[in-house]
């Protein structure tokens, strides 16, 4: 135990980075919980998708979204959703799932949405990098 007092004593920056990194992992999953948002495995959102009430948000850019997304996804702009239009407050009574590249900033969308006033909101964990790894379809189209 005293040789971690003094890597510590002699690494302060070190160790000082990693309880800032733990920190903000902490806090991420924190804020995740309350604000009430699922997040769902690709498997766990192929049961939602398949809602008839379901719609698929993809905040990827225009050109990732080219590349490949799930079928029958819309592609929003993340900007879009901050400050809602007509098009978007039509969605807000439909299971939302929002979907981006990796994951992350689907978070943020989700909040946004829940913010104004949509009642089931997921996040596809892992976003479409996690689909296209566990070989669900995607569509060009």
């Amino acid at each position: 135990m005293e040789q971690v007092f003094e890597f510590a004593g002699n690494n302060l920056l070190l160790v000082g980075g990693f309880v800032a990194v733990l920190g903000l992992l902490a806090w991420t999953e924190i804020m995740r919980k309350v604000q009430g948002l699922t997040e769902l495995t690709p498997a766990q959102a192929v049961a939602w998708i398949n809602d008839p009430s379901a719609v698929v948000i993809d905040i990827s850019s225009v050109a990732d979204f080219n590349k490949g997304h799930i079928v029958n996804a819309r592609n929003l702009q993340a900007s879009r959703l901050a400050k809602p239009d007509a098009e978007i407050e039509k969605l807000k009574d439909n299971k939302l799932l929002v979907v981006c590249r990796s994951g992350q900033t689907a978070v943020a969308a989700a909040a946004n949405l829940k913010k104004m006033g949509a009642g089931e909101v997921a996040v596809l964990k892992g976003g479409m990098a996690q689909w296209r790894s566990d070989q669900f379809p995607v569509t060009s189209k």
